[in-house]
């Protein structure tokens, strides 16, 4: 098993499976700051993660859609896991469009807990976000062990910098 595989390996046993994952997802905000630069905005998402992407049910003209609208680039860490990166942010559109069918279900099992109570899937604006992983860091026995991954041309990378 090569490097990169065993990366893999250890994302799908921590957040695969169909598990409700807690990440920070971090934006672009779309002020910038006194003296003009960009300024980071972070806030936390449950996500289901599934073949190096984050999906994550939200509205859609919440704050986040608004910032990955205008910058699709985002960051993230699933808490308590030891997992972060970067990714490309899509909104794929109404939860109840046909072609969200299947995901749908699994994101309802993921999120059985609350999916009822924080979504209203008969308004159009709810909505499911993909965060396509660019870019991702592991790390397994605090520190020991650290996997810098590609997902793009799915390689271990020398480091997970942003390309």
């Amino acid at each position: 098993m090569t490097r990169l595989e065993e990366g893999l390996q250890l994302i799908e046993e921590r957040c695969g499976n169909g598990r409700d994952n807690v990440i920070s997802l971090a934006t672009i905000a779309l002020e910038p700051n006194a003296e003009g630069n960009p300024r980071p905005y972070v806030r936390e998402v449950d996500a289901l993660y599934e073949d190096g992407v984050f999906y994550i049910t939200t509205w859609a003209r919440s704050a986040k859609m608004q910032q990955i609208a205008r910058n699709p680039e985002v960051a993230f860490a699933v808490t308590g896991q030891w997992f972060s990166g970067n990714g490309i942010a899509e909104n794929l559109g109404w939860v109840l469009e046909p072609k969200n069918a299947s995901l749908r279900v699994k994101l309802r099992e993921a999120f059985a807990p609350w999916y009822d109570f924080a979504n209203d899937e008969s308004n159009e604006e709810c909505i499911i976000l993909a965060i396509r992983i660019t870019k991702a860091t592991v790390i397994k026995d605090h520190g020991a062990v650290r996997y810098h991954m590609d997902f793009v041309n799915k390689v271990e990378a020398e480091e997970a910098r942003i390309y």
